[in-house]
């Protein structure tokens, strides 16, 4: 099965996302499971994990709502309060349903550098291995380092890197995201996702050649076991059209055996959030 472990839904409102700045207003708009699922169809992807936008449980729970509708959402990574004291309490009805695979926070916009060592976030971290769920970490490349040791807290859980940590894209800088991204490989407990690169680059003059550096520094560092393939759709948009992202992640791989393929397009998002 070819497995899309990136995307998002949502009715917009100008309030509640905020941050799709005016270079981004092609999203300003309404993106729901009728809306992909043709995207899907015309790629040949046959299922998705849906990811939160938003920071509440009542996303979380219309994720859920949108999961039971649809067959081919076949997981949720939504959000959770995980610094409340009350954790396990709000985790135990989400995690009764089935298609919730995973949960993340929004680490790039926190302001104290420090939020992902506090004692409340891990003890949330720690909170999660009971009810068997990933945590999806995204971040920017400079918080790659408070990564690596929020990681080794815990090297029983299942984490998921989103977007290769955002490297610099539109400057065109290697390092030091790519020694970091290569020490954070060596954690076995770590995958990472092939999607946002797009957006990090300049939305309209991004070229294969400038992308390409940076995802084969995801394939030296995790292998193709550790690696999936997320289209970050619909925010992608602004940047790239669903075929677009899909070709040149397929062309990209196209050199790896057809096991290793079949890895990255739909095996390792199986294993990782155990669809």
């Amino acid at each position: 099965m070819w497995v899309d472990a990136h995307h998002h839904f949502w009715k917009y409102d100008p309030v509640e996302y905020s941050w799709i700045n005016d270079a981004m207003r092609a999203i300003r708009c309404d993106f729901l499971p009728e809306d992909l699922q043709a995207e899907i169809a015309a790629a040949g992807v046959e299922g998705v994990v849906s990811v939160q936008a938003r920071q509440t449980l009542d996303e979380t729970r219309w994720l859920l709502t949108l999961a039971e509708r649809h067959d081919f959402i076949l997981g949720v990574v939504g959000w959770v309060p995980l610094i409340a004291p009350s954790i396990a309490d709000e985790l135990s009805p989400l995690a009764a349903h089935g298609k919730l695979k995973a949960v993340r926070h929004v680490l790039q916009d926190e302001p104290d550098p420090n939020f992902m060592l506090r004692d409340d976030f891990n003890a949330g971290i720690a909170a999660l291995a009971p009810f068997k769920l990933a945590y999806d970490i995204l971040i920017y490349e400079r918080q790659l380092p408070r990564a690596i040791q929020l990681v080794d807290r815990h090297p029983e859980q299942v984490f998921v890197l989103d977007h290769l940590a955002k490297p610099r894209v539109r400057d065109g800088q290697m390092d030091p995201w790519r020694q970091n991204l290569h020490e954070l490989a060596r954690r076995p407990n770590v995958y990472c996702k092939l999607s946002g690169l797009v957006t990090e680059g300049d939305y309209r003059g991004w070229t294969r050649r400038q992308l390409f550096p940076y995802l084969e520094t995801a394939l030296e560092a995790f292998g193709p076991r550790r690696l999936m393939f997320g289209s970050d759709w619909p925010v992608c948009l602004v940047a790239c059209d669903y075929p677009g992202w899909h070709d040149l992640v397929f062309d990209f791989i196209a050199p790896l055996s057809v096991a290793e393929q079949r890895r990255v397009l739909g095996e390792t998002a199986t294993e990782a959030y155990r669809l």
